[in-house]
């Protein structure tokens, strides 16, 4: 079943643009473009790996459940993953890999399922 995107495609992709554009320029990058960035990149993720087993955590600006698996229901999930937005951007966008964010210290990744290398990035932009 497909999810229900809430942000706009070319605005998402806008959004993730710019803030690629602030980002390699070391520039801060307004909160309303990183919360639609973060936004459309999580939907953007769910849609490909369509699923409940996995809750992806990123405060304050999203949350979506992805990857086929065993549906959690009630209580904290067996498999999280949380980042700050920026560390997001960066994976989503294939600035570092999974590994070299794991090394940051700022991605907790939780359970058996929580490794989400294979979907990753999800749109790259130089």
């Amino acid at each position: 079943m497909a999810i229900k995107r809430r942000i706009d495609e070319t605005a998402g992709r806008a959004a993730l643009r710019e803030w690629a554009q602030t980002a390699q320029g070391q520039g801060k990058t307004a909160r309303p473009v990183l919360a639609a960035a973060v936004r459309f990149s999580l939907e953007e993720l769910a849609s490909r790996a369509e699923g409940n087993s996995v809750e992806v955590r990123i405060p304050p600006f999203g949350v979506t459940q992805c990857i086929a698996g065993p549906r959690h229901t009630r209580g904290t999930p067996p498999n999280v993953v949380e980042m700050p937005a920026e560390l997001w951007l960066s994976l989503a966008t294939g600035r570092i890999s999974w590994g070299e964010a794991l090394q940051t210290g700022q991605l907790h990744a939780s359970g058996l399922r929580a490794d989400l290398s294979a979907h990753l990035p999800l749109i790259e932009y130089p």
